[in-house]
Parts: C-alpha cells; structure tokens; sequence
C-alpha cells in the first residue's frame, strides 16, 4: 500500500526538462514497495507531478544506489503512456506459446550507477576493447560511442548532469570489456555525489504508512 502524497520541497535535480521549470511545490511523493518480495532489499519511491506525468525510483536498501528510474507521461489522448526507463531496464517478456526461442544477438544498452559512477552495459557486443572509441560531443553536451569497424553508433545524454547545467568532461570516460559485454563509466562530479548525499538523507527518513506491516524478517 502506498502512503498519501506529501509535498517534496527539495527536488528540482528530478524533474526532466519539461518540468525543470515548474514550481517544485507541483510534485508529490508518495512511498511504497511493501508486500512484495523486493520489498526486503528495495525501496520504492512514487512521484506524481501536477500534468499528472509519474517518475518511479527504486533504491538498494542497503547500499543506498539508485536501481531504477522511469518516467511515465500522458499520451495525447490523455491515456496512460508507456514506462521509459532512464537507469535500469524493463522485465523481459517471454511469449509461452513459443516453442523455439531465437537467441537475441542483438546490443542491448542499459544504465546501472554505482555510488561513484554513472555506468552503462551494453550487452552482445564481441569485439575487443580496442574497436571501440567513446568522445564527448560538446556542443550538444552528449556522449557518442562508435565502433572501428563501423558496427555500432549510439548517442546519449547523462540526464542527471543536464538537469544541473553540468558540462560532460573527456577525462570522467573509461571503457572496460568482458563478457562480450562493453562497460562504459563515467566518473560523477562533485556536485552530483553532494547532491545525491543530501537526497539519500531526506529518503532515509521518509517511511511508507504500512512500512512497519511488511513481510520482511529481521534476525
């Protein structure tokens, strides 16, 4: 069960751009997650702002590490849109009927942080570390990643460090590979890592209303 909304005073960094420069008094929070069997070791936090777009952050109890963040937004018609996830991925949806399952060869790009990165995986990727070369591009404020041998191309933002006016910086990348999966880093600033500290603190302190009443054991 989820808790009634609250107002949450100190979170412009959330807001995406269509949001950044709303009054912060138009988002709500609510918390929840218990009952379920993640609810041990997630914590979930439920945002709904005034144009009634949701953002859902699940973080590691333990470490404190952010393992999900996904907007939601209205469509034109005013019907419920699809979730897109800016870190973490959605559950993978097998079809039952299907007897023969095609392995999926295909690069798979997701984000995973950990405390002092932002990082990205991207899955099925075979070749050595050498063939690939990741740059920022600083008039868009975005990272591109190539291949050598002309295989992959994707761009993309960090939006945490848009959300802050923050300039990417070429020395922040490192690139390591194993497991025909590519690991790209990127070290976070000062400003973010104080800026998460403090958002750490304030969601430490918010309790879901049925918190005490979950399936969780303690020894």
């Amino acid at each position: 069960m989820e808790a009634p909304f609250i107002l949450w005073n100190f979170l412009p960094l959330i807001k995406t751009s269509s949001h950044y420069h709303q009054p912060i008094q138009t988002v709500r929070l609510s918390v929840g997650g218990v009952g379920t069997p993640d609810a041990c070791w997630k914590r979930k936090i439920h945002f709904t702002f005034e144009d009634e777009t949701e953002l859902v952050e699940e973080y590691d109890v333990k470490t404190q590490c952010l393992l999900t963040r996904k907007w939601k937004k209205k469509t034109t018609l005013g019907g419920d849109g699809k979730w897109d996830f800016e870190v973490g991925e959605p559950p993978t949806l097998l079809n039952p009927l299907d007897e023969i399952t095609e392995a999926n060869t295909n690069p798979r790009f997701s984000r995973s942080d950990t405390a002092k990165a932002f990082q990205w995986r991207i899955r099925n990727m075979p070749y050595p570390l050498d063939t690939y070369q990741i740059q920022v591009d600083n008039d868009m404020n975005s990272l591109i990643l190539r291949t050598t041998n002309k295989k992959y191309y994707k761009r993309f933002d960090i939006p945490d460090m848009q959300r802050m006016n923050l300039p990417l910086k070429q020395d922040a990348l490192s690139l390591s590979h194993a497991n025909n999966t590519l690991l790209i880093s990127y070290t976070k600033p000062d400003e973010i890592l104080q800026y998460e500290k403090q958002l750490k603190q304030h969601l430490s302190s918010v309790k879901s209303l049925d918190e005490s009443q979950g399936d969780c054991k303690t020894s």
